[in-house]
């Protein structure tokens, strides 16, 4: 018999950055939080390489498996700094290559954002 005993998981914290936009009008650091986000996914490269770290088997992706999105590897590096700043994906360096993973709490707080819809009767 094992001593061994399974650690608790850990919910990543979902810190969504605004309430829904059916429920009340944005602050205005609420807003600026939001768009920050909207702008750095308003680029269609970028959005492709956070679509492809986001569905990425595991949860993380390499940057030498989703580079191939028609723009050369600077403007790769570039792009993924930009997700970075705005604080949709993290990295880390192994070795040579950087891997990266989406934020946690970052497609919640998205879809918590987008998602709830008030139906008048």
């Amino acid at each position: 018999m094992s001593n061994i005993s399974p650690l608790p998981l850990l919910e990543p914290e979902t810190a969504p950055c605004c309430p829904p936009l059916t429920e009340r009008p944005l602050t205005g650091d609420e807003a600026e939080r939001t768009a920050k986000m909207f702008k750095a996914l308003g680029d269609p490269v970028r959005l492709r390489l956070f679509s492809a770290v986001a569905s990425h088997e595991g949860g993380e992706a390499c940057v030498c498996d989703i580079s191939d999105v028609g723009v050369s590897q600077p403007t790769v590096s570039h792009h993924l700094k930009k997700l970075k700043e705005a604080g949709l994906l993290s990295s880390e360096r192994r070795g040579t290559w950087v891997f990266y993973r989406v934020e946690p709490g970052v497609l919640a707080a998205m879809g918590q954002l987008l998602g709830s819809t008030k139906v008048d009767a």
